[in-house]
């Protein structure tokens, strides 16, 4: 593509309107005071933050930690490392530890599906355990695992010390960090993400409920999973999804269980009355076509590569304008996937979304007689 981009133009500007008129859109309330250390609610398509307190605090996970530790596991399972019916024996560190079980045995061998299960479900630290040991050789080195895999997510700050949260030195995540590791959970392994949905699980004759009360109130909600300690207090990562969009909430420090799932169902609900996320434009479908000078094709078709989705407070995404800048000049050869434009979304005077626009067709050089044509009127343009 030729590199003169001094004559930028609109190439057209659109709205999403649904009604002849405009409506009047009224301020967004604030959302609702939990009394929680910390809070983040957002859309788990867009990333898009609805709501937040302190969302970057650095402080103990406690349980949480489990859902980092479950995606290392999914993690193996999807590299053919382990598999659910392996067997593990469980060593006496695991059958030793404190808090929350799901009563292993020392000596005994589980696969690692019920173990898996016994810590999503029964948020089990003797499992985790077993499970790190499993994957690892030994919990110290399975924590480096998990903090490698927090890196390449861009939970940048976040560290942990063990697989299940028990308070350690420097053991800490935020609220933004654990919405990131949820969307990452949700987008790259829905067929296990399910099993946080599960309400109870047996093992050893001892059944024992998930400790997610939203589970039980809201059929929205089909996850994730609770946290306690004396220094964490109560936390609760939760998400539901209503009519195709999907919303991620992450409360810590609350005082009680009743606090967390209060306060984790009212920004949930806050989340849903007052956004909405919808699809701008599918994958593949043309946004708009430019003109390609010295091509063997005068035109290519624009558009995004992937499906773009964008929150907006609810209803008022008829009032949406978009627009599209693209170069004076457009010149092969132009590959397929090569960014062209650039795809403008405004909200009356403020820009709300910026993404390329690439080519949806190859357009390779024309023949000498195109080229030589084209050259001729690129004189007068």
């Amino acid at each position: 593509m030729s590199a003169r981009f001094s004559c930028a133009l609109i190439a057209f500007v659109f709205v999403f309107a649904t009604d002849s008129y405009a409506q009047t859109v009224l301020p967004t309330p604030a959302p609702p005071i939990i009394g929680a250390k910390s809070y983040l609610v957002i859309d788990a398509t867009t990333g898009h933050e609805l709501a937040s307190l302190e969302p970057d605090i650095a402080l103990a996970p406690a349980s949480l930690t489990k859902i980092m530790t479950s995606y290392v596991v999914f993690k193996a399972l999807e590299q053919g490392q382990v598999r659910l019916e392996d067997e593990v024996t469980i060593s006496e560190k695991a059958w030793r530890m404190p808090g929350s079980r799901m009563f292993v045995e020392v000596g005994k061998r589980v696969t690692v599906k019920d173990l898996l299960m016994g810590m999503i479900v029964q948020s089990g630290n003797d499992a985790s355990v077993a499970l790190a040991e499993h994957i690892a050789g030994d919990e110290s080195v399975f924590a480096e695992m998990m903090n490698q895999h927090a890196a390449q997510l861009g939970m940048l700050a976040t560290r942990f010390a063990n697989a299940t949260g028990l308070p350690a030195e420097g053991h800490v995540t935020t609220a933004r960090d654990l919405t990131t590791l949820a969307r990452a959970m949700i987008a790259e392994f829905p067929e296990y993400y399910s099993w946080h949905a599960i309400r109870d699980f047996t093992f050893n004759e001892i059944t024992q409920s998930n400790r997610n009360k939203l589970l039980w109130r809201d059929p929205s909600v089909d996850g994730l999973k609770t946290g306690h300690t004396d220094d964490a207090g109560y936390c609760l990562v939760a998400s539901a999804e209503r009519d195709g969009m999907r919303v991620i909430s992450v409360v810590l420090g609350t005082a009680s269980e009743k606090a967390r799932a209060d306060g984790s169902q009212a920004l949930i609900n806050y989340g849903f009355r007052f956004f909405e996320t919808r699809l701008l434009f599918a994958a593949g479908e043309e946004v708009t076509n430019a003109r390609v000078w010295k091509s063997a094709n005068e035109t290519s078709g624009l558009g995004v590569l992937e499906d773009l989705y964008i929150t907006v407070r609810r209803g008022t995404y008829g009032q949406l304008a978009s627009a599209v800048d693209i170069p004076a000049i457009v010149e092969a050869p132009l590959a397929e996937g090569q960014p062209v434009a650039e795809l403008r979304v405004n909200f009356g005077d403020k820009e709300i979304l910026r993404t390329p626009l690439h080519a949806l067709d190859d357009n390779p050089r024309g023949s000498f007689w195109q080229r030589t044509v084209d050259s001729i009127s690129l004189m007068f343009e």
